[in-house]
């Protein structure tokens, strides 16, 4: 199989594991809240069974990217990282005790910190150019599982049977649906997943293989044209201009520049081949030399690291908040919140396409110029009218789809953005590790967020205020940041 369509059949592959990822989430968001009322669980497990499973991700991800850059390897990390997920959602749909329910979100987090090395094979495997294009399409696959989720999530409401000792109804049953869909995603990384080799090795390959095509067409024509000289040359060199190994001495003739007749006699001989970039690095490990306070306290990073943690704080925050809005102002449902996981994935999707478009043609701090200033908006309109709506159901309605429109907005740009921007201003050799960090503060994010909103359900013009009080700090951060790189650039 040519590498071509190796790399088709792994990036299809990578596609399905985000894919899943993001059905998980949207099967298990909607039904945890009533699940943890049947168990008798109290109002904040919501919240700890949410920051569960981030803080797993949030301890393995490091980890993993580690392995992964130390390694190259990505596929096994996949499918260790996968069992946790099998394991973990086997646990929910058991589901004996709010306990149990509890450390099985902690035991499937694990498996999400394959996305690190995931993201450092992409960043290793794609140009800078592309990279903005192909973690769009990445993400919009897990927007695709957000939007499929609410869908099966249709149908996993009606089960009500025993399945041994176990029962199976609609807040056990996504559980079980998604235990099936992660053993079958392991034998598509099994028969379907390639360790593809770095963008860098594949190019020196080409550029070597090119080379050796060129050498052996001129080393052909000089052969020809010595045959024909044969006659007119001795058979043996002169000892005076061969030392030993084969080195050229150059005699010192009277009236002679020794330099010209020395240039002129090792223009002569070729340079030994040097290795390609891949193979002298490879040996060595890619930590060498590397330092965490160099790598990462660095002005644009950290200002990256903090738009990854605002954005994802939140947003899981609004979305832990959604739910119980929705019960007490609309009097929402399973079905009703599955609907509208639903239509906000359609959004997403559409958001991450255009970005994609987008990112082709402007530059990604552009992108996430737009998103903040979307995100900033979305804060001012749900602290004005979602902290203590306003006039009957129908206006209520009207204020929590506006707000809840946009928030959703802005996401893409900034996640895509930010992503695409920390690949390029870290170091590529460990951009699993780098990654990992990435997404471990994202995961610090989506555990403080539910806590945060969690507990402030019923005092939510704090919850908010604080919300939008980061987001302008983020955005006068960035725009303090640009300032800074423009000065630097103008001196």
């Amino acid at each position: 199989m040519d590498n071509r369509r190796k790399k088709k059949l792994t990036f299809f592959t990578i596609g399905l594991i985000f894919l899943l990822s993001g059905v998980e989430y949207a099967v298990i968001l909607p039904t945890i809240w009533r699940y943890l009322q049947t168990l008798d669980a109290a109002p904040y497990f919501l919240g700890l069974a949410l920051s569960a499973f981030s803080l797993s991700g949030l301890l393995s991800g490091p980890l993993f990217g580690h392995l992964s850059d130390r390694t190259r390897t990505s596929k096994k990390i996949i499918l260790f990282a996968n069992l946790f997920e099998i394991v973990g959602n086997f646990m929910y749909f058991m589901g004996y005790s709010k306990w149990l329910l509890l450390s099985s979100r902690l035991v499937a987090g694990i498996g999400t910190g394959a996305g690190s090395s995931i993201f450092g094979f992409l960043t290793r495997s794609t140009a800078p150019e592309d990279r903005a294009t192909v973690f769009a399409a990445v993400m919009a696959c897990r927007q695709a599982g957000l939007l499929i989720g609410p869908a099966f999530n249709i149908f996993l409401r009606l089960c009500d049977f025993h399945l041994g000792p176990f029962v199976v109804n609609k807040y056990t049953a996504p559980g079980l649906f998604m235990c099936l869909l992660w053993i079958l995603l392991q034998l598509a990384v099994v028969f379907m997943y390639w360790d593809l080799p770095p963008l860098e090795r594949r190019r020196a390959r080409e550029s070597s293989t090119s080379k050796s095509g060129e050498e052996g067409s001129e080393q052909g024509l000089t052969e020809e044209g010595e045959e024909d000289d044969d006659e007119g040359k001795p058979l043996m060199r002169s000892q005076e201009l061969v030392g030993s190994y084969g080195s050229v001495v150059t005699p010192v003739l009277p009236g002679n520049n020794v330099s010209v007749a020395s240039n002129s006699m090792l223009n002569h001989i070729s340079p030994p081949p040097s290795p390609p970039p891949s193979e002298t690095h490879e040996s060595s490990s890619p930590f060498k030399n590397f330092s965490i306070s160099r790598e990462f306290l660095r002005e644009e990073v950290v200002v990256l690291l903090a738009a990854q943690f605002i954005t994802l704080f939140n947003q899981t925050a609004l979305e832990t908040m959604v739910t119980p809005l929705t019960q007490k102002y609309f009097g929402y449902g399973e079905l009703e919140n599955s609907v509208m996981y639903c239509l906000c994935g359609v959004e997403v999707i559409a958001g991450f396409l255009f970005v994609r478009w987008l990112s082709r043609r402007v530059a990604e701090r552009v992108v996430l110029a737009i998103g903040l200033t979307i995100c900033n908006i979305s804060g001012v309109w749900c602290l004005i009218f979602l902290a203590n709506p306003l006039g009957g159901f129908p206006w209520q309605l009207t204020e929590f789809i506006i707000g809840v429109f946009l928030q959703v907005l802005g996401l893409p740009f900034v996640a895509v953005a930010q992503v695409s921007l920390f690949s390029k201003v870290t170091a590529e050799k460990t951009q699993g590790f780098s990654q990992g960090v990435r997404r471990s503060v994202g995961g610090l994010a989506t555990i403080l967020g539910p806590l945060w909103a969690g507990g402030l359900t019923d005092n939510m013009y704090i919850m908010m205020g604080v919300m939008m009080a980061l987001l302008a700090l983020l955005t006068a951060d960035l725009n303090q940041e640009a300032l800074n790189r423009s000065c630097r650039t103008h001196s």
